[in-house]
């Protein structure tokens, strides 16, 4: 059999619920994150988080290219900075962590092992993918926020729904 237990969620005075802290547990792990976040990285309100991310959204885009108009790039003189220039662009992107991996895998290339080689090797065996790769189509999330980074490369067909769709003006 079901039990279920039915909390009051009555609002204070000021608007907001109300935290019974005899419930639940402490998890010291939750604040160790936060406070080793950068400092614009840290909120303290919802509608804080809110204004940021909806700020990250209007400096975003998606679009989709061909996978061999995708150029990419490595210097010698830096062996660890790895750029990716799409069509009608300017400025070079620089892959985050994630969307590195979702390349790799797109054009199947390990991205364990790519991540290991020096990034001109790396540009080498990704520009090989990217040219013969069966899927002509890729889509990409951009962000210009001081400097242009490329945050994910997905299929033509995905959704990309971005944080300031989740953390809505209604939770304030």
């Amino acid at each position: 059999m079901t039990q279920l237990n039915v909390l009051d969620a009555a609002r204070d005075a000021r608007g907001g619920y109300k935290v019974d802290l005899s419930r639940g547990e402490r998890v010291g792990r939750v604040a160790s994150e936060w406070f080793s976040r950068p400092a614009d990285e840290r909120y303290l309100s919802l509608s804080e988080l809110h204004a940021a991310v909806r700020g990250r959204a209007e400096r975003s885009r998606t679009r989709t290219v061909e996978s061999a108009a995708i150029r990419v790039e490595a210097n010698r003189d830096d062996a660890e900075r790895l750029t990716l220039m799409l069509p009608s662009e300017d400025a070079p992107l620089a892959p985050t962590h994630w969307s590195f991996g979702q390349l790799a895998t797109m054009v199947g290339a390990p991205s364990a092992y790519l991540r290991q080689l020096p990034a001109p090797l790396a540009a080498i065996n990704l520009q090989y993918g990217l040219t013969s790769n069966r899927a002509e189509l890729i889509k990409t999330l951009e962000v210009r926020d001081g400097h242009a980074e490329l945050r994910a490369v997905t299929s033509p067909d995905y959704i990309h729904y971005l944080n300031s769709q989740a953390v809505s003006p209604a939770f304030h």
